[in-house]
């Protein structure tokens, strides 16, 4: 949610004219796909990264508004934590040497923010969760000064009723309350946009939600939280729970929460924009003065910002997007299952597996979702979080199977195919794939690597807290080789 917002109190009034006006945002958005042209020719991908602050032991620093004024670079703004950045890449086709360019952009990005954060005393961390987070670091006082993230934390507090509790059961288990959605800020995550044309919009989202769970097994790497070993992707339950307005009563009614996988298979876009209305009362109803219908009768193309900022404050692990460049509308599908980390490469390898296989699960002759329910696909990705390359997942045709040989035996050949069919150079391709390959093949990615670190070092007699403190010391040396995490040693 980017919006600039700045409004702490809404009337019913507000409401009211909010809903209405949603209502024919939607009703617009549906003319437009019928009789608007958009912008479909290329797949242009985008990429974001949140990156963590360290301070010197390791612990979160609360100095993203200093590192930022230093950076003076409209690439990098805030997050949630006054201990996250948030990195927005430039969006490129992946065809040729895409996937280069983007590896060539982060590290000199990175670089020069770790550069600027030096200067604050901190370092910058890719991970999915810093594992030297506690629970006092995640309060009110640390959520960035931005208007719109305290507007939002009230809001979302005022439709709970109550605290906001995490019961994260994996491993170890987690009991905690908080008054205030500062833990969703310990979430740093890598996330993807494709660019779709209206008619195939449907089958590229159903392709993502069809492989999030063998995602987010084989990119997993955030297996601590608050110094428990929960998840091998702790970041799935904890922003499931860290934002979730539902009171008991309603989760007990079969509410939707905010943060939702789905429930179906889709035909059209408009699926998921009228699930936003039916079921999701508006956090924030800011009214624009724009008339979407006769912004269209003139021949433009409507804004339709209130539709877009409630799409916002519906967290699907699989967002679509509507915007406008230039002028032609466009749809982005929105990729949101992985953590950031461990390096540059490991990202750009995750990317490589995802816009390949989704490419190729989307265009394939028989639709896998005509052969898999819904319900498995969640089932996968909740399994996927939990055991990480450990996990088992259905898959049509195969039954209950290994992530790792379901990786190796079926998805990687529809990831290369893919990717062909994106135009990526072959080098390219091979060097990326490669390291999701070898990954399945020694079972080590970021969480496997950091639960075998803090397993070593506590038989060793260090206590949890030195061991996490002393693993992400390590970690933090290994990501700047840029070395995938496969190759990591252990010690």
């Amino acid at each position: 949610m980017g919006k600039d917002v700045s409004r702490a109190a809404f009337t019913r009034a507000d409401r009211s004219r909010y809903r209405l006006k949603l209502r024919r945002c939607l009703e617009v958005f549906a003319v437009m796909l019928r009789e608007v042209p958009f912008e479909t020719g290329r797949q242009t991908t985008g990429l974001e990264l949140e990156v963590n602050l360290v301070d010197e032991s390791g612990e979160p620093a609360m100095r993203n508004a200093e590192v930022l004024a230093g950076l003076a670079d409209s690439a990098f703004q805030t997050e949630l934590g006054q201990f996250n950045l948030e990195l927005n890449a430039t969006p490129r086709l992946i065809a040729g040497d895409g996937f280069d360019e983007y590896e060539g952009d982060l590290l000199r990005w990175l670089w020069r923010a770790e550069e600027r954060a030096v200067k604050a005393d901190a370092r910058l961390v890719t991970i999915g969760i810093l594992p030297t987070l506690g629970q006092h670091h995640a309060v009110l006082e640390n959520i960035s000064p931005d208007p719109r993230y305290h507007v939002l934390n009230e809001q979302m507090l005022a439709a709970r009723g109550e605290d906001f509790g995490l019961d994260i059961r994996g491993v170890e288990r987690l009991r905690c309350a908080t008054d205030s959605i500062a833990p969703e800020a310990a979430c740093t995550s890598l996330q993807f946009h494709l660019l779709v044309a209206p008619e195939q919009f449907a089958s590229y989202w159903n392709a993502a939600q069809a492989l999030a769970g063998v995602q987010v097994a084989v990119g997993a790497n955030s297996p601590y939280l608050f110094g428990k070993q929960l998840w091998a992707e702790t970041r799935i339950a904890l922003f499931e729970q860290a934002t979730d307005t539902r009171p008991e009563e309603f989760k007990a009614q079969g509410v939707r929460p905010r943060v939702w996988f789905g429930e179906r298979w889709i035909t059209s876009v408009v699926d998921l924009f009228e699930e936003n209305l039916r079921y999701f009362p508006a956090l924030l109803p800011i009214l624009e003065d724009e008339d979407p219908a006769e912004t269209l009768r003139a021949g433009g193309v409507p804004r339709m910002s209130e539709l877009r900022l409630h799409n916002g404050t519906v967290y699907r692990w699989n967002r679509p997007v509507i915007d406008v460049s230039g002028a032609l509308p466009h749809l982005r599908v929105e990729n949101r299952v992985l953590p950031a980390g461990p390096t540059v490469v490991d990202m750009l390898a995750n990317a490589a597996f995802y816009f390949g296989l989704v490419r190729s699960l989307a265009e394939a002759g028989r639709p896998l979702w005509t052969r898999m329910p819904f319900s498995l696909a969640e089932a996968n990705f909740h399994v996927g979080a939990r055991h990480g390359l450990a996990a088992g997942m259905y898959w049509p045709g195969l039954g209950e199977v290994p992530v790792g040989r379901l990786v190796l035996d079926e998805l990687l050949p529809m990831a290369y195919a893919g990717l062909d069919a994106f135009g990526v150079a072959p080098p390219i391709r091979d060097r990326l794939l490669g390291v999701i390959e070898q990954r399945c093949r020694t079972g080590r990615n970021g969480a496997a690597w950091q639960v075998a670190l803090v397993d070593s070092l506590e038989r060793a007699g260090l206590s949890r807290t030195v061991a996490l403190g002393r693993m992400l010391r390590r970690y933090t040396e290994l990501h700047a080789t840029n070395e995938p995490v496969h190759s990591w040693p252990i010690g």
